[in-house]
């Protein structure tokens, strides 16, 4: 039997790592943030306590609830202590199967037995994952959505021998993360990813063709199909090699659909991997702001 989740480790200190440790310790968790750079620990710190800071300005937080999560908030970079006596391990490390397995099979060391293994992946598989940390019936994934703190969804994805305790007990940390959740059955790209592979790749072809400019694709969508972003305002926010490297895996599994389109790799190989370097699609300001149209994303005529 799963033990109660009282203490979660959260493996990585992105974007979607901090945003994790940030609803892992709101909704009341002792949290424990790894990574091997005492720079970025410092950093993802300050981020936390900054948008709690902002939650409780804009009446979205209580303050006292955010100091506490605060101090219920660790750092270290030492693996070994970050996960020993554990109740939850979430992985957020870069998409790559290869470093996922070698960071889980670090864990699987000197984590609890009963500990329950989750990969925040967005499109690799569980069951891969789950059959080579040793703890298959314990493994799931967990798909947060960016910014963390903000989107509601996780994906709960169950893998091959994900027990279905274990699914039940990350149901209810993921509701007192403050979240909702759907249940998806392991399969390439899970739900949301696939879609949305889809539509960003086709977004990059139309704007390869000269269909229309980057900002009337992103308006097109946002009024005429009620989306909150635009497909160049998501891929700039999740990132541009991030995006492609859910392409290539997709494309390897599903087939020629999933094909990447050119362009988004041209960027990726200009290193325009979108606001985390300054510009993608768009360019940005130090603290993300959007400041002006780069030459692919300028109003176009399309071509006959």
């Amino acid at each position: 039997m799963n033990a109660p989740i009282h203490t979660i480790a959260v493996l990585g200190t992105g974007t979607m790592g901090r945003g994790i440790a940030h609803v892992a310790a709101l909704g009341g968790y002792t949290t424990r943030l790894f990574d091997v750079s005492a720079d970025a620990l410092a950093a993802a710190e300050a981020r936390i306590r900054k948008n709690l800071d902002k939650g409780v300005q804009l009446g979205k937080v209580d303050s006292a609830a955010a100091e506490k999560a605060k101090s219920s908030l660790s750092r270290s970079t030492d693996l070994a202590a970050t996960v020993d006596g554990s109740d939850l391990v979430i992985e957020a490390v870069p998409e790559s199967m290869q470093l996922k397995i070698e960071i889980f099979h670090k864990v699987a060391q000197h984590a609890p037995q009963e500990a329950i293994f989750a990969s925040n992946t967005s499109a690799l598989s569980i069951t891969e994952m789950g059959a080579n940390s040793g703890r298959p019936k314990r493994f799931v994934g967990m798909h947060f959505f960016n910014p963390v703190h903000l989107m509601r969804l996780v994906e709960i994805v169950r893998g091959l021998e994900t027990s279905a305790e274990t699914i039940g007990v990350i149901e209810a940390v993921a509701e007192r993360m403050g979240k909702q959740t759907v249940l998806v059955n392991e399969s390439p790209g899970f739900v949301t990813s696939r879609i949305n592979a889809l539509i960003g790749n086709e977004a990059f072809r139309m704007l390869q063709e000269g269909v229309a400019s980057a900002e009337d694709i992103d308006t097109a969508l946002k009024l005429g199909l009620n989306h909150p972003m635009g497909p160049f305002e998501m891929v700039d926010l999740v990132g541009l090699d991030v995006r492609l490297s859910i392409l290539e895996f997709l494309h390897r599994s599903l087939g020629e659909a999933y094909r990447p389109n050119n362009l988004i790799v041209q960027y990726v190989r200009a290193g325009r991997l979108g606001r985390k370097v300054g510009k993608g699609v768009y360019h940005y300001d130090e603290d993300g702001t959007r400041v002006t149209p780069t030459p692919n994303s300028e109003k176009t005529t399309r071509r006959a």
